[in-house]
């Protein structure tokens, strides 16, 4: 199984004290998004978990310790930093600042274990393409050697981000693939490695992969292991990745991006940061009496049927609640 922990907020940078305790207590509680009295219990065991996901806009609260987890565990972090200021992502550092932060990070897990997020690209009277092109290239530049690769999207327009971002400029076809055009040729004069993730539209004629950025090819040659040749779902449109456990929680992501899918708003992640408890299993708060703990499905995707084994052989055939 391949736990990620970024998924429905940023635990690296508000959670850190959290995520290494369960890391070094071996297990983590999630509670269900859809039904909140079902809580999946999660090993965290490196003979039972494939690969641990990072995904974070701010490695520097973990880098001391990371490798608490590194050491021990498969890997792969993927660093968010685009081209926005503190008017659309109001809790994230600078770039300068987060480029460092990057190149701290790949110097202590690795570049094949980084990937650089430039995602999502929106337009704005402020953000514009040109600025855009300009801001890729700064960037591509400085961290072309501490990166496997660069990922990108395009903002999908759901009602809460057309809600909490008004200033959108809509982005057509037009717009589209001007900006994979510049995107793919600055890639190329950098040797990174481009594609797009959960984003519809083919533009492999600027060199822009279409792929998931979380496969098995992926995170197994970052870790120097084979995995099973498998179906990717997804989980949205455009998407080719990997399933993947989550063990964060929606609405408590303290960057106040206007853009996020996964805070409804930004007032509503901070007063839920007051049932944070660091030494509890859960993001937030603890078990009620009405709760229903259940073992979490932990099938491997390792390649080796030895290894498959070992993982698989702790668990019994439990309904995936996720």
């Amino acid at each position: 199984m391949i736990i990620n922990t970024g998924g429905r907020t940023d635990t690296v940078q508000y959670f850190t004290d959290w995520l290494l305790n369960r890391f070094a207590e071996g297990y983590v509680l999630s509670r269900n998004p859809l039904f909140p009295d079902k809580v999946t219990r999660w090993e965290l065991d490196p003979e039972v978990v494939d690969c641990v996901v990072f995904c974070s806009k701010n490695y520097r609260p973990i880098l001391p310790r990371i490798r608490e987890i590194t050491d021990r565990f498969r890997t792969y972090c993927f660093y968010t930093i685009t081209a926005y200021g503190r008017d659309v992502e109001p809790g994230v550092p600078p770039i300068e600042e987060s480029m460092e932060t990057l190149a701290e990070l790949a110097s202590i897990v690795g570049r094949e274990r980084v990937a650089w997020r430039y995602d999502p690209v929106l337009l704005t009277k402020t953000y514009t393409i040109e600025r855009h092109k300009d801001t890729f290239a700064r960037m591509a530049e400085r961290l072309a050697p501490h990166v496997d690769r660069c990922i990108f999207s395009f903002v999908e327009m759901y009602k809460k981000v057309e809600a909490n971002m008004p200033e959108l400029v809509p982005l057509n076809d037009a717009y589209r693939n001007e900006l994979a055009e510049s995107l793919g040729a600055t890639a190329a004069r950098f040797g990174i490695p481009i594609q797009t993730c959960g984003t519809d539209g083919d533009y492999t004629r600027y060199g822009i992969r279409s792929s998931g950025c979380m496969t098995l090819d992926i995170l197994g040659r970052a870790n120097g292991v084979q995995f099973r040749k498998l179906k990717h779902k997804g989980i949205r449109a455009g998407c080719h990745c990997i399933e993947t456990h989550d063990i964060g929680a929606y609405d408590t992501c303290l960057n106040g991006c206007k853009y996020c899918y996964a805070n409804q708003n930004p007032r509503k992640a901070f007063e839920n940061f007051k049932y944070h408890d660091p030494k509890s299993p859960l993001l937030l708060g603890r078990l009620k009496p009405g709760d229903t703990v259940t073992p979490g499905v932990r099938k491997s995707f390792l390649a080796s049927p030895s290894a498959r084994k070992k993982a698989d052989a702790s668990t019994d055939a439990q309904p995936d609640l996720f």
